[in-house]
């Protein structure tokens, strides 16, 4: 097989964290952000609970900054000086199953090797009824056609780029209820500070009109599986109290209850009582 014809390799999350992390300091990269966390801003203020969770391939960057749930929760890939964020793979997260009020995959799935296995995860540890936002990259955009056009792809244009509809058939797999999806950062990937400065314009203007080719999309979806609660069985009241000893496995009578019950017993029919009468009566 020719290596054009190859699918190119995610970089490793301990090398990608750091480059992915640059990106997003840049001017483009701040743009993307600043159209995200504005996608996201009416949903995370409305997000209530105890716990939120963000898988993210950067968790430098807070996107969580809006929600108004105290604990928040981010792992890094591997321990660096200025990690502060506790380290653990989002694909294998050290949480309980049900304890997270809210998830956010902030383009977690754009550079995973097992969606599958990561959205999984993300319902696991869900509780019933909580919220699952997901922001990646809308392959139908200029961004999607400008990986498309780079030879040698770099971050953050070696990203998977997954299709919308692709992951709303495995949200609904996974017994999810899609609420809302919506698309943002309408400008183009271009560097030109002027192209940048008129960033908000894009989005004003783009967004009144719905376009779905933004540069990500967000989908908000809620987890419809209930927990099962186990119900004691209702047993039938008997009318009379029951008399006698159980049946043993062989099916034979039991005599009495100190006796073997493999022993068969002979019943002999009881002749009615008749009353003794003198002779001479």
């Amino acid at each position: 097989m020719s290596s054009h014809n190859r699918k190119p390799e995610l970089p490793d999350p301990v090398t990608l964290e750091p480059e992915l992390s640059a990106w997003l300091q840049s001017p483009l990269g701040q743009a993307l952000l600043d159209a995200q966390r504005q996608a996201l801003y009416p949903v995370l203020s409305r997000v209530f609970g105890y716990h939120v969770l963000q898988l993210s391939c950067a968790p430098q960057v807070d996107m969580l900054q809006d929600c108004l749930v105290g604990h928040k929760i981010c792992f890094a890939p591997a321990w660096r000086p200025g990690i502060n964020q506790p380290v653990a793979s989002i694909e294998s997260l050290p949480l309980e199953t049900d304890s997270v009020d809210a998830v956010l995959l902030h383009h977690a799935l754009d550079y995973t090797n097992d969606s599958h296995r990561l959205l999984r995860e993300a319902t696991r540890v869900l509780r019933p009824g909580g919220r699952l936002l997901i922001v990646g990259f809308n392959p139908v955009s200029l961004w999607g056609l400008s990986k498309l056009l780079r030879w040698r792809p770099r971050t953050p244009w070696n990203a998977r780029f997954l299709s919308r509809r692709r992951l709303s058939d495995w949200l609904s797999l996974l017994d999810f209820n899609v609420d809302k999806v919506t698309y943002g950062g309408f400008l183009p990937p271009l560097k030109h500070p002027r192209i940048l400065g008129k960033a908000a314009d894009f989005e004003r203007w783009l967004d009144k009109l719905g376009n779905p080719t933004g540069a990500f999309y967000m989908v908000v979806a809620s987890k419809q599986r209930v927990p099962l609660i186990p119900v004691a069985p209702r047993w039938r009241k008997m009318q009379r109290p029951a008399l006698g000893v159980p049946l043993p496995e062989t099916g034979r009578v039991a005599s009495q209850p100190g006796r073997a019950a493999g022993r068969a017993r002979k019943v002999v029919p009881l002749r009615p009582y008749r009353r003794h009468t003198p002779d001479h009566e």
